[in-house]
């Protein structure tokens, strides 16, 4: 018999320990901490429904599928971020690989490629900067955030290269378009794009070795390496999988906007990553997760629909994300450093 044995229910606290009507509180104070996002996004959607100032625009349905459809790319590239982001490295490049996907998938099916070739193309140009940036980090060993950071340099220099800094329209297929802008059972289609990516993303993460493996490799890395996980492997394939979500995601902007702007990548990298990071504040507390990721996103996106109806200014979306990539980085460490003592 092992030498560790649980503990009985209503065994006396050792010294040090919480009373058993305290720990028998801790369940509800830990959902109280995992949903007080969800209840600040619902706050802030009611507030705008009843505000004077957006009560007639912000509660519309137009409103509310403009809001989802309009974030489902960016809520794709939080996703592709948080793979790496459970190892606790950082994806810079993710929003400059959509950029990238997107100008030259557009390019491909403006030329007449076929709908599901101009798709490969925008996926596989993810996955090979993403392998590019797996290598570097892991074989050769630079950090993370210089090598994604230069990575997505170098991309504004292959857009701008290829697009000489003008949009790509025209002769892009009416089928992806309809894709982009149409609906299902009155929900539209990149929101049901995103929820399979998400549940995806989830199962992955949540129920599969791989993801336990990640999870366990950003918790001790020392120790995932002394247990024998090929922890080389596990963190390249997260820069991988975060290449080929990036990749589709510029795809399906291609699809939303039927056109690829090459300034693009700038507007989504931010948002992303401050979504990526608050998600270790909401559902799971102190790890980052898909269901965070989701109702951050969300949460941002009421946030800067609210305040652009009632007439604020334009700037006033960089105050807002960057306000809260601060404070999800404040909140991952904090809620993290707790979890660990």
């Amino acid at each position: 018999m092992s030498s560790v044995e649980a503990k009985p229910a209503l065994e006396p606290a050792p010294a040090g320990e919480p009373p058993p009507v305290e720990r028998l509180r801790q369940p509800l104070s830990h959902y109280l901490e995992a949903y007080a996002f969800v209840g600040l996004l619902v706050v802030a959607a009611l507030f705008f429904s009843f505000w004077s100032e957006t009560a007639d625009t912000f509660p519309t349905g137009t409103n509310w599928q403009t809001l989802v459809s309009g974030n489902a790319v960016v809520a794709i590239i939080a996703i592709a971020a948080l793979f790496p982001l459970v190892c606790y490295e950082f994806d810079l490049s993710v929003g400059a690989i959509a950029g990238l996907s997107a100008v030259f998938s557009a390019s491909a099916m403006a030329s007449g490629t076929p709908v599901i070739v101009g798709i490969g193309v925008g996926v596989g140009i993810g996955v090979g900067v993403g392998l590019i940036n797996a290598l570097l980090i892991t074989r050769v060993g630079v950090n993370a955030v210089i090598t994604t950071l230069g990575t997505s340099i170098v991309i504004v220099g292959v857009i701008n290269q290829k697009t000489s800094g003008t949009a790509v329209t025209g002769n892009i297929p009416a089928s992806l378009t309809e894709f982009g802008t149409g609906s299902t059972l009155g929900i539209p289609r990149p929101a049901w794009a995103l929820a399979v990516v998400a549940l995806l993303a989830w199962y992955v993460l949540a129920y599969t070795p791989y993801g336990r493996y990640l999870y366990a490799y950003g918790s001790n890395r020392s120790a995932a390496k002394l247990v024998g996980l090929r922890t080389r492997l596990l963190l390249g394939l997260t820069f991988v999988i975060s290449g080929a979500l990036s990749g589709a995601a510029g795809v399906l902007l291609v699809a939303r906007a039927g056109v690829a702007d090459p300034r693009v990548g700038d507007t989504l990298t931010l948002p992303a990553l401050a979504a990526a990071f608050l998600s270790a504040a909401a559902i799971k507390p102190g790890r980052y997760n898909v269901g965070g990721v989701l109702v951050a996103i969300f949460f941002l996106a009421v946030l800067n629909s609210g305040l652009a109806l009632a007439g604020a200014e334009s700037y006033v979306t960089s105050y807002v994300n960057g306000i809260a990539l601060i404070c999800g980085v404040a909140l991952s460490v904090r809620l993290g450093g707790r979890k660990e003592t």
